[in-house]
């Protein structure tokens, strides 16, 4: 697993540095992520991300990401969120939002895998897109999940205004077929799945 680096599209009130090996002398304060997720007990068998987070009070802290995936295609690494207190890690496809002030707090991104990462900064979201659908994270949390919008595969291919322009495969007709979907909503039109 080799992560990428910090993606600072937002405004954040916390440092972080991606651990290569665990540290010598950890912190006092550690925390695992997922937290207690049934069928989730042996995640950290897989790998983990490691990271040591300074937040703007409170002290550092170890968190510890599980890997989703080892594939090396899964995404991995840091991403800040519209929230400033809120760092989002994504460690083989898991994502996980961390209340920095309160890492106890965490939210596993219900989205599994997630294939790629993207803000959008003049939305105030932090979009998480999956094989089949996206899911939106704003400052108060999740902001709106998409219908489905392929068979399988998703692929965007920009953002005007208030809209997220992509295509999803439709399996009858084995083509990409175009979709819009309204960021400020999650409404779609178009693309490649109908049931």
């Amino acid at each position: 697993m080799t992560p990428m680096a910090l993606d600072e599209s937002f405004h954040h009130n916390w440092q972080v540095e991606i651990l290569k090996t665990p540290p010598l002398i950890a912190p006092a304060r550690q925390f695992v992520y997922p937290q207690q997720i049934a069928g989730e007990e042996d995640a950290l068998a897989r790998g983990a991300l490691q990271l040591l987070i300074k937040p703007e009070t409170g002290g550092t802290f170890l968190a510890t990401c599980a890997l989703g995936f080892t594939d090396r295609s899964m995404p991995t690494g840091v991403y800040a969120c519209p929230n400033p207190g809120e760092l989002c890690a994504v460690a083989g496809g898991y994502a996980y939002i961390v209340d920095t002030l309160h890492p106890q707090r965490s939210t596993h991104i219900r989205l599994k895998p997630v294939v790629e990462v993207r803000a959008v900064a003049s939305q105030n979201l932090l979009l998480f897109v999956g094989f089949h659908n996206i899911l939106a994270w704003g400052t108060g949390g999740e902001a709106w999940h998409t219908q489905r919008l392929s068979w399988e595969g998703l692929r965007i291919t920009g953002v005007e205004g208030d809209a997220l322009h992509g295509t999803g495969w439709n399996m009858l007709t084995d083509k990409d077929v175009p979709f819009t979907v309204d960021l400020k909503t999650g409404q779609h039109q178009g693309g490649g799945y109908s049931s």
